[in-house]
């Protein structure tokens, strides 16, 4: 049973992509969990937004409505929620729709005591296909991407099923305080070679897809983030309420992400630590998640707090990445970091961590922005000065940045959910 509404709006004054052909219209779908505050769900509002504008019928599927994306969806889209339902029935499911699965050590994953919730929606998403029979669907995520195709399986449709890792499993497996995902890596070498198509963010998650899981690498393909929009030129001229922006007397430097150990702000904190020591200036990490607590008493540890703001999750992070003067990314890992384009996009100066994987092809190896090693804060803090004293030109970033256009990566994504 799932139910669906038409999502409502303001009317944009532009449309991204304009092709409205009745002869050219094909049902697509989308599908992610949540619409939580990570870039997962924003490159897919976009590429949703997109596909409308072309004139194509397009339904965002979600377990659940819920998260701070979830007020945003574009005119045009139609929203379905699935239901869900028992884990035991649902486990029963996945072992129809995928019997090697038994093979590549499922059993661990479908029997923890807290498997991945999205499982619990496979009904729900076979019902659905089942059902409305699109043309396509494009999932993202892992669990997601089981889900698809397993769904696709026990629902008996033609729909051809795109899946997209967003993120470094092999490093993703290794820091998860989950046991279960020791298992995903053989699990999905079984099960992605059942979707149509195998889409990473980066060639580096590509390559890690590949090594990790026995994939052939001629069969995963990457079409990176559609991050630069008009909507990021829009936001970043919105003036912000934080006291310390723009910056009148002091620098600011910026982070930006969840508050979880993937984004490593221990890292940021500690090289702020020594920058503000040699060069007065300040602080602001976006974002909210487990971790804050920890970063709080670190920022105290340091002495630092009287320049460190922590202002929790923010809608519009354009508009503090435009006034800030150096823009940091101190990932362990990544996908491909949309942060670090859209800070590019607002011609902010930037310096990365050379974290698997992404920064470094957005960064064309350190040619638009300094590259360190991951965890190093001293590496990172002599970066942050570096760029402080030598600014870059914000214009020759912001041309860095209309490579992620996308128009461009929405036309590479049809082109992978609708070959001719």
């Amino acid at each position: 049973m799932v139910w669906s509404q038409r999502a409502q709006g303001p009317k944009k004054k532009e449309t991204l992509i304009k092709n409205s052909s009745p002869a050219l219209q094909k049902h697509l779908a989308i599908f992610i969990p949540w619409l939580t505050g990570g870039g997962v769900a924003r490159v897919m509002l976009h590429l949703a937004e997109s596909f409308v504008g072309q004139g194509h019928k397009v339904d965002l599927v979600l377990c659940q409505r819920k998260g701070p994306y979830a007020n945003r969806i574009p005119p045009g889209v139609n929203v379905i929620e699935l239901k869900r339902t028992g884990i035991i029935l649902s486990r029963i499911r996945v072992l129809l729709a995928s019997p090697e699965a038994i093979r590549s050590l499922c059993l661990p994953i479908l029997l923890a005591i807290k498997p991945p919730k999205t499982i619990r929606y496979l009904q729900g998403l076979a019902t659905y296909l089942r059902r409305e029979q699109p043309d396509a669907l494009l999932s993202a995520k892992t669990p997601a991407n089981l889900v698809a195709i397993w769904a696709k399986r026990l629902a008996k449709v033609q729909t051809r099923i795109v899946v997209s890792e967003r993120t470094n499993l092999s490093m993703g497996t290794r820091q998860s305080p989950k046991w279960r995902w020791r298992f995903m890596a053989p699990l999905i070498g079984k099960v992605y070679p059942r979707a149509e198509r195998i889409v990473t963010v980066s060639r580096g998650v590509a390559d890690d897809l590949a090594a990790s899981t026995g994939l052939p690498r001629a069969t995963i393909e990457t079409i990176y983030n559609p991050t630069l929009t008009t909507e990021i030129a829009q936001k970043a001229q919105t003036p912000t309420s934080h006291t310390w922006l723009p910056p009148t007397t002091l620098p600011v430097i910026l982070g930006v992400g969840r508050l979880v150990p993937q984004k490593d702000f221990p890292t940021l904190l500690k090289a702020f630590a020594y920058v503000h020591m040699k060069y007065p200036a300040r602080l602001i990490i976006l974002g909210e998640g487990r971790e804050r607590a920890k970063l709080e008493a670190l920022v105290s540890e340091l002495g630092i707090a009287k320049d460190v703001s922590f202002p929790g999750f923010e809608p519009n992070p354009y508009a503090f990445m435009a006034r800030a003067s150096v823009f940091v990314l101190s990932s362990a890992w990544e996908g491909l970091p949309n942060v670090l384009i859209e800070a590019l996009a607002c011609g902010c100066p930037v310096v990365s961590t050379n974290c698997p994987s992404g920064p470094q092809e957005i960064l064309d190896n350190g040619a638009f922005g300094p590259l360190v090693p991951v965890g190093d804060d001293r590496a990172l803090a002599e970066a942050i000065l570096h760029t402080l004293k030598n600014p870059p030109n914000a214009e020759g970033l912001r041309s860095r940045a209309a490579e992620f256009d996308i128009q461009t990566i929405a036309k590479q994504y049809l082109q992978a959910l609708l070959p001719k």
